[in-house]
């Protein structure tokens, strides 16, 4: 078992890597530190294997806290996260592993576990971890068992089927408005045979593969009750919810947004998905937006820069927040970045869209580059 400390000053990033490192089976998380310094000083008990280091910190910095660290008698392996390329180099003077840029995605983790292994066998055996299983909606679909092993379901129609249920958690779904969606030539007794056959692999996916989840047959339909699991769109669902009620706040804007990693079900042809998908990314657009814009107001642009990089990778054509993606380069001074960005965007519109920016967008760009 690799044993890790995360070291990472803001809260929302630090439990996203906190879950994200939690369900590798190869981990055992040691420590988690918003403070280097209150870090470096419990690195001699806790012995981590790996430690996880934020580049861009107060107090002291990824780089300095890694360099101290190496000084000690036990030196673990050091990976940087940020959020700018160019500390690469610097990374790798102080002997890192790796870097990892943000957004944290289970990819990189994978990527770096993969490195770990290479490395420290045969010096420890690793032994295999009971972790949680682990549901991703945003940016695709995917199920893990809790050896983090993806889950094949039997017919296309239980997974499309275990999907609505999740997009749909604790609400009353008739049978018929399910026949309806997944057997529409069928409104007669093969329907019926079809959702209850498709009920009960599911039922027995969820027990054999230790989801405390459970689907409960009420009335004439059904219910998901996901118990004490999460996932991404469940914890969207619940926070709309809580928004709506006047509960919003930076912080919690900040993990939902972590948690988006692209549209609901990404490449799955669910023709129900449709307006919940425009939904999300309207949320995420919006919450995005406000934290963009509270950066601005006390001038962080390197945070602001960071939050709409990690959008304009997932919407490039988002027409808006090219603008102000550019009007931050603007502000850092940098020509260069702007008159690359909007080559880029105008190209991509002619092809993709067939349109051309419009004319505003392409005076203010013109004005920059003067």
């Amino acid at each position: 078992m690799i044993r890790v400390v995360i070291v990472e000053d803001e809260e929302p990033i630090l439990n996203l890597m906190k879950v994200l490192i939690g369900r590798n089976s190869d981990y055992t998380i040691s420590g988690a530190f918003s403070n280097p310094l209150e870090a470096l000083e419990c690195m001699p008990e806790l012995l981590p294997d790996v430690v996880f280091i934020d580049v861009e910190m107060p107090r002291m910095n990824g780089i300095e806290l890694a360099s101290r660290i190496q000084k000690l008698m036990h030196q673990p392996e050091i990976v940087f996260t940020t959020a700018y390329k160019n500390y690469a180099l610097e990374a790798f003077e102080v002997s890192a592993l790796d870097y990892i840029l943000k957004p944290i995605t289970p990819e990189a983790i994978n990527r770096v576990t993969e490195r770990l292994v290479k490395r420290m066998r045969p010096a420890m055996i690793l032994e295999p971890k009971k972790t949680d299983p682990m549901i991703r909606c945003f940016g695709g679909f995917e199920v893990c068992d809790k050896e983090g092993k993806p889950i094949h379901f039997r017919t296309r129609r239980a997974e499309e089927l275990f999907a609505y249920f999740l997009c749909n958690a604790g609400r009353y779904i008739s049978k018929w408005k399910i026949i309806d969606l997944l057997w529409p030539d069928m409104q007669d007794e093969r329907g019926a045979s079809n959702l209850y056959n498709t009920i009960y692999l599911l039922k027995k996916m969820l027990k054999e593969k230790g989801f405390g989840m459970e689907i409960r047959k009420m009335n004439d339909g059904y219910m998901l009750e996901t118990g004490n699991e999460s996932y991404d769109a469940l914890d969207y669902q619940r926070s709309h919810l809580e928004m709506a009620e006047g509960k919003q706040n930076a912080a919690q804007m900040e993990r939902l947004c972590f948690l988006y990693q692209g549209p609901l079900l990404d490449g799955k042809p669910y023709l129900w998905k449709i307006s919940l998908e425009e939904a999300y990314c309207k949320h995420f657009t919006t919450w995005t937006r406000l934290l963009v814009d509270s950066d601005c107001a006390s001038q962080d642009w390197h945070k602001a820069e960071q939050r709409l990089e990690k959008f304009l990778s997932l919407y490039p054509l988002h027409e808006e927040m090219n603008q102000q993606m550019i009007d931050i380069y603007a502000k850092l001074g940098n020509k260069e970045k702007i008159a690359r960005l909007y080559e880029k965007f105008e190209g991509a519109y002619r092809t993709e869209l067939g349109l051309v920016p419009s004319a505003e967008f392409k005076e203010r760009v013109a004005a920059y580059l003067v």
